[in-house]
């Protein structure tokens, strides 16, 4: 058998969950999310954007992430996210305002917003902390106090996840994203142990690795996310090197202005100590003090003040 392909490639994982045939695979991965989130679990869901051939592999838009409807109206989107961004946060914040605002039309009122919840699959450590499933809410600093139940984030972090520490028999969330983390085939069978529906996800990820043409697309998209990860590296690293080279140069002119002035002020200090000296010169010959101020171009008040350092 040919070798399988990554299910964190975002364009495979939509095949996986995000088409019709696998919705209850999706509905299960969400309740799984849910659960451990302590939240109420769904009884089923509607694909809004399903897994279409159309799906082009190098397209620039987030065309490969997974948004269902609940039956209750909420709205849930799931992406994967492969390389660090480094703007995950104020993009998840982006994404999620796109999806609540497009609930409403024109003269539509704001109560009949929909919660939106968005659940971001990251294969890099994103939060200061520990844990692999962070969630988000709206709430007062002090008391706790939710403003709004409509704004839900969660973060499962994959590198955070630790097979060693987790109790695979218990099933979860857990044993879903390992599977996503690159579970190999024989470590399969521990995994659906108590978590049946992965075996469909597992039969679909071996489908679409014995497939060319799937093959094809999953590679164009592996290239093109390699070379928007390599971009936007080279954008950080010419952002630290282009401020790193700014504090230099700065520090250089700096250095240089100051030179420049300090030459400038030590020109100006031994001109004026050269015109006391001319003026005490004149003072000592008897000329009067006008006409040392004149001369020297001293003030009349400069010439008296030496004259009366000569008494």
């Amino acid at each position: 058998m040919p070798e399988l392909l990554d299910p964190r490639n975002d364009f495979l994982f939509k095949r996986i969950f995000g088409s019709e045939e696998n919705r209850d695979v999706l509905l299960t991965f969400l309740n799984r999310t849910f659960m451990e989130a302590n939240k109420p679990l769904l009884s089923e869901i509607i694909l809004l954007n399903p897994y279409t051939d159309k799906d082009s592999p190098t397209d620039k838009q987030s065309i490969m992430d997974v948004r269902a409807r609940t039956t209750e109206g909420e709205l849930i989107n799931v992406e994967m996210q492969l390389f660090n961004r480094y703007d995950m946060e104020k993009r998840t914040l982006f994404y999620w305002s796109k999806l609540y605002t497009s609930q409403l039309v024109e003269a539509q009122s704001y109560s009949t917003l929909q919660r939106c919840v968005t659940i971001n699959i990251v294969n890099f450590k994103l939060l200061k902390n520990e844990q692999y499933h962070n969630v988000f809410h709206l709430r007062e600093d002090r008391t706790g106090i939710e403003l709004t139940d409509d704004i839900e984030i969660h973060f499962l972090e994959l590198p955070k996840l630790d097979a060693g520490s987790i109790s695979l028999q218990q099933g979860g969330l857990a044993n879903w994203l390992l599977f996503l983390q690159g579970a190999t085939p024989d470590q399969w069978e521990v995994l659906t142990m108590n978590e049946p529906k992965l075996k469909k996800a597992m039969t679909t990820l071996e489908f679409l690795s014995q497939d060319r043409e799937a093959r094809m697309r999953y590679e164009a998209r592996q290239k093109f996310l390699h070379d928007q990860a390599s971009l936007m590296e080279a954008a950080k690293n010419a952002e630290i090197y282009g401020f790193k080279s700014g504090v230099e140069e700065g520090v250089k002119q700096g250095i240089e202005q100051g030179i420049e002035q300090g030459i400038e002020q030590g020109i100006q200090q031994g001109r004026e100590e050269e015109k006391k000296q001319t003026a005490l010169r004149l003072l000592r010959l008897g000329l009067a003090v006008s006409a040392i101020a004149e001369a020297t171009g001293l003030s009349e008040e400069d010439v008296h003040s030496l004259s009366q350092s000569l008494e």
